[in-house]
C-alpha cells in the first residue's frame, strides 16, 4: 500500500514562510510526477505546483514567484513557501501520479493544514 506523508504545516504570519515535505512510502511504483494542491473550505482543490521526473514545473499564477517545489529524490517533494498571504490559507496535499502495468494511479496524502494569519 502506498502512503504519502506530508509534514511541514502551521500557522504563520503574512509575509511569513513554510516549508512543506512530502514522502511516499509503501510498495515500489513509477512516480511520473508529483504536486501540491490545497483546498479552502467551500472551494475546489487547485493544483499549486507540480513537477516531473523531467524536473519540469508548473505553478498556479497566485504563487508564482513565491513557491518553489522540488524534488530531493523520485518519491520526495518539498514545496517552499514565500511571502505567504491569508488567501494562502488551506489544507494542502501532497499528490503522486504513477504508473503500473499501463494503469495510471493517483495517490494523495492526508493533507496539512496552513493557515496565514496575524
Amino acid at each position: 500500500q502506498v502512503q504519502l506523508v506530508e509534514s511541514g504545516g502551521g500557522l504563520v504570519q503574512p509575509g511569513g514562510s513554510l516549508r512543506l515535505s512530502c514522502k511516499a512510502s509503501g510498495s515500489i511504483f513509477s512516480i511520473n510526477a508529483m504536486g501540491w494542491y490545497r483546498q479552502a473550505p467551500g472551494k475546489q482543490r487547485e493544483l499549486v505546483a507540480l513537477i516531473t521526473n523531467g524536473g519540469n514545473t508548473n505553478y498556479v499564477d497566485s504563487v508564482k514567484g513565491r513557491f518553489t517545489i522540488s524534488r530531493d529524490n523520485a518519491k520526495s517533494t518539498d514545496l517552499q513557501m514565500n511571502s505567504l498571504r491569508p488567501e494562502d490559507t488551506a489544507v494542502y496535499y501532497c499528490h503522486a501520479a504513477a504508473r503500473s502495468l499501463g494503469s495510471s494511479y493517483n495517490y494523495w496524502g492526508q493533507g496539512t493544514q496552513v493557515t496565514v494569519s496575524s
